[in-house]
């Protein structure tokens, strides 16, 4: 709504005027800017014509991939061979299957791949065309094809086709109710009924626990001692408030407190609120503030005179890191050491994410927010949604509704549902001061009006990066070896920003690679470091295990959980009730 002191026809009135029609304007477009996307078409499109070289080289391209594929239709020695032109990119899983080795199914894969590799073809090479434009033409016309992929219809998807045959069309039946039901919960606003499966502090977050401390952004848990002694510096865990915290607590079975726990270790962990409109004007510094720094100070009550081990995943390891630079020029000795899981200090290579921080989408987000004074779950969700459409979207509308199937129950994907709000003045804060200005990497970031430097951290660290993470590139991540001075021992995982991190021990198919990097030894490239860094098989949560132990004193005796205030009754169980907001 428009500021009551503004007069029409003065710069508040007319600024207000214009944010209220972004804001509706971003309803119909997901919270992407249309001037940013027809300003990086118009690149393209502009430099692409003046470009007679590389049309002809498209052309040629066209041609022979044409003659190609029709090469591929007439069978050598009577056998077709599938893939004879083109293969699928290791991470599509589109076309996986023996039925997609058919001829006709295969053929028209083939066709669809080649179609997909002369349009990102034609974004790239073309002399004087922005590289952040031509990234963000190529992911927007990837997008497009994406929905016309032969997976995504009956006709063209040999799995539909053979349900078809099996049910008699009856999938289409249950592929019609699914939908149905699934239309339902959205205009009611819910979560889908397929995300409802696992329940906080029921199905997941069930390590047992107190809340020891609260304020009006944060509950502070301490988990129940699982062993007779522990080790006397506790672990503070920051997750990120961009969803809730249980993605590091999912089951016994997967959850990287209990393993923790179970070590020796006492852990805390932060749960953030759930903000509504009403958190509009909370600051990244707030968050910093009323956050880690509350929650340092609550433990430092209950832990008198031990130094901490903190850790931060995703956004939370970027505050932590903000945090820690701040509190090494005022309590220098306050943290033993700090952990980062797949967090980023410098923003200059943040993968697809990058594609949407620009001074017009950032404006036009900013415009968004105000309106409704938070970051909807619907636009963040989407967000995310665009970054991986083949595997958060396409294949669950394949899935539910031409199959008509359900995928089996998954706490993962249920916890992925259970999205968060973020605050107006938060996230412009966190887009503008990070993403886009990069002003912590840089040295402009200011805690209490001073600026902090990432070269104040002397601290022992332990810094993980998963191999496939779209959210936070590992090489990204890895960029704190030139920016901390301290005692580095890099993790690069297997796995994706989620599945990379919550990788217990026991289970198949993880790996990961590790080196240490003392503070006085020549820096090594991300490329070199990889050729170097020794591979071992299994998960990373032992070689975490391993260093918090080396840099703790011997155990002690473990103690029963109170609350941080005059050493009181705890304020409740875990998870506690932040969690459970909607």
């Amino acid at each position: 709504m428009v500021p009551s002191a503004a007069v029409p026809g003065s710069d508040a009135a007319v600024d207000a005027i214009d944010r209220s029609f972004h804001a509706a304007l971003a309803r119909f477009t997901g919270g992407v800017s249309p001037a940013a996307l027809a300003l990086a078409f118009a690149d393209w499109h502009l430099h692409l014509l003046a470009s007679p070289g590389k049309q002809a080289s498209l052309a040629g391209r066209a041609i022979q991939n044409s003659f190609d594929l029709v090469d591929a239709m007439v069978p050598r020695h009577a056998i077709f061979e599938p893939w004879s032109v083109i293969r699928p990119p290791e991470n599509d899983r589109r076309f996986t299957g023996s039925d997609w080795e058919l001829p006709s199914f295969n053929l028209l894969a083939q066709a669809f791949l080649l179609t997909q590799q002369w349009w990102h073809t034609t974004t790239t090479g073309i002399h004087g065309l922005a590289h952040s434009n031509a990234a963000i033409a190529d992911f927007a016309l990837r997008q497009c094809l994406d929905t016309v992929a032969p997976t995504n219809f009956a006709v063209s998807n040999p799995e539909v086709l053979r349900k078809i045959m099996e049910t008699g069309g009856g999938n289409f039946v249950y592929g019609l109710h699914n939908w149905w039901e699934d239309w339902r919960a959205l205009l009611a606003g819910a979560r889908l009924r397929s995300d409802q499966t696992f329940e906080a502090g029921k199905d997941v977050a069930i390590t047992p626990g107190k809340v020891v401390y609260r304020n009006e952004l944060i509950e502070l848990i301490q988990y129940s001692p699982m062993t007779p002694t522990v080790r006397p510096e506790p672990v503070l865990i920051v997750p990120a408030w961009i969803m809730k915290y249980y993605i590091l607590d999912l089951s016994p079975r997967n959850s990287l407190i209990r393993y923790l726990v179970k070590s020796g270790f006492t852990v805390f962990m932060i749960s953030w609120k759930n903000p509504t409109s009403e958190y509009r004007n909370f600051s990244l510094e707030d968050y910093r503030e009323l956050g880690v720094n509350a929650a340092i100070t609550a433990i430092n009550s209950l832990r008198p005179n031990q130094a901490i081990h903190a850790a931060g995943y995703c956004l939370g390891g970027t505050l932590l890191s903000i945090a820690a630079a701040g509190l090494a020029r005022e309590r220098p000795d306050c943290l033993r050491s700090v952990t980062l899981l797949a967090a980023q200090t410098d923003f200059t290579e943040s993968g697809e994410l990058t594609l949407f921080i620009n001074e017009s989408q950032v404006a036009f987000l900013e415009d968004m927010m105000w309106r409704q004074g938070v970051l909807g779950t619907a636009q963040m969700a989407g967000a995310f949604q665009m970054l991986r459409t083949n595997d958060l979207l396409w294949s669950r509308v394949v899935r539910d509704y031409l199959v008509g199937e359900r995928a089996a129950p998954s706490e993962l994907m249920s916890w992925n549902a259970d999205a968060t709000r973020m605050p107006y003045q938060m996230h412009s804060d966190y887009l503008r001061r990070l993403f886009l200005n990069n002003d912590l990497a840089e040295g402009r970031y200011q805690v209490k009006g001073r600026p902090v430097a990432l070269s104040d951290l002397h601290m022992p660290m332990l810094v993980v990066g998963t191999m496939r993470d779209h959210v936070a590139p590992w090489k990204s991540t890895y960029k704190i070896n030139f920016l901390a001075d301290a005692d580095i021992t890099y993790v690069l995982t297997s796995g994706g920003h989620n599945a990379g991190i919550i990788a217990p021990p026991g289970e198949d198919g993880h790996s990961y690679q590790v080196l240490t990097r003392k503070a006085h030894d020549p820096y090594l490239g991300p490329d070199e470091w990889i050729q170097l860094a020794p591979s071992h098989e299994g998960s990373w949560w032992t070689e975490w295990t391993r260093f918090l132990g080396a840099h703790s004193g011997q155990p002690v005796p473990a103690s029963p959980v109170t609350a941080a205030e005059q050493k009181s009754e705890p304020l409740g169980d875990a998870p506690g009730s932040y969690v459970l907001e909607q």
